[in-house]
């Protein structure tokens, strides 16, 4: 799907969406009147650090959205349509994650949602099993989505690398016909499959919420870097609140960081050492800015 195209994949994609949509509703609608305010008690069971662990562990339901910046050179005007996508995708599903997650503990008590399907084991729980069976049906297709972005954007970035000479110029090779970087969508798709198959999926989850907090503390750091070494150059969008706001991001994902469990931290350290290690071997010289430095 990715291969074909991006207005190919935007069309599935946006009819997966609507299904997943609906069948978050339909939940929100069901749930609703099953909800027992008692679950609630205790609220915080596991008190403010356990809020910190959670997020850290489930941060990967919000990666989708940095992934829409990876699509600029594919909009008609991503000065405007990017900020705008970001903004409003990750405040409605912001909403709906906590209003999903109260209904949720709410039905049932949250000693009972300890599985890997807590949603439909909920209302199995108290007896709707058709609802169940149409809330797996949405769970499949928010898992094609994510798995479709992700995708997507993971191309798009080996793509843009390889074309300024941090990886081999395979990657930027695109479909004669249907103009994608077809040899990196085939590539990572192998490699998450494989990577899916073999892995457990908490030490996935983990590697993944790590390393795309990491990215978020860089890119903080990078925009308080530019403001003061390149304050007049022509932005596109201009992060507001500057520097409170990036230095809150970059104190908000060292948190969740250290929250994460240790062995995810050393396994971290151990990716990262790999990929410094490809960047001095090979991309470093091969870099086209470095080549312009050079030259300079």
């Amino acid at each position: 799907m990715l291969i074909l195209g991006t207005s190919e994949t935007s069309r599935f994609n946006n009819v997966i969406v609507g299904i997943k949509l609906a069948v978050i509703l339909f939940f929100i609608v069901v749930g609703f009147g099953h909800v027992n305010p008692a679950n609630w008690s205790p609220f915080l069971p596991f008190g403010p650090g356990g809020i910190f662990r959670g997020a850290a562990i489930i941060f990967f339901a919000y990666i989708g959205f940095d992934q829409v910046s990876t699509s600029a050179e594919e909009a008609r005007n991503p000065a405007k349509d990017l900020p705008l996508g970001i903004l409003l995708s990750l405040g409605v599903c912001t909403l709906l994650y906590i209003v999903v997650t109260a209904i949720l503990t709410g039905i049932v008590s949250y000693t009972q949602l300890n599985v890997a399907s807590p949603v439909s084991h909920a209302l199995l729980l108290i007896g709707l099993k058709g609802s169940a069976s149409i809330i797996s049906v949405g769970a499949i297709c928010g898992l094609t989505t994510v798995l479709l972005v992700l995708l997507y954007g993971q191309s798009r970035i080996f793509f843009s690398m390889a074309r300024d000479g941090l990886l081999p110029t395979m990657f930027s090779h695109v479909h004669p016909r249907f103009r994608t970087p077809y040899l990196s969508s085939l590539l990572i798709g192998i490699v998450v499959a494989l990577i899916a198959g073999l892995t457990p999926i908490d030490v996935v989850a983990e590697l993944t919420n790590i390393g795309t907090l990491a990215a978020f503390v860089l890119v903080s750091a990078a925009i308080l870097i530019m403001r003061r070494t390149q304050p007049d150059r022509p932005r596109g969008f201009r992060v507001p609140w500057v520097p409170v706001l990036p230095i809150l991001s970059m104190l908000g994902s060292l948190l969740l960081i250290v929250s994460l469990p240790l062995v995810t931290i050393i396994r971290f350290i151990i990716w990262l050492a790999i990929g410094l290690l490809i960047y001095f071997l090979y991309s470093r010289r091969h870099s086209r800015l470095q080549q312009e430095l050079a030259q300079q």
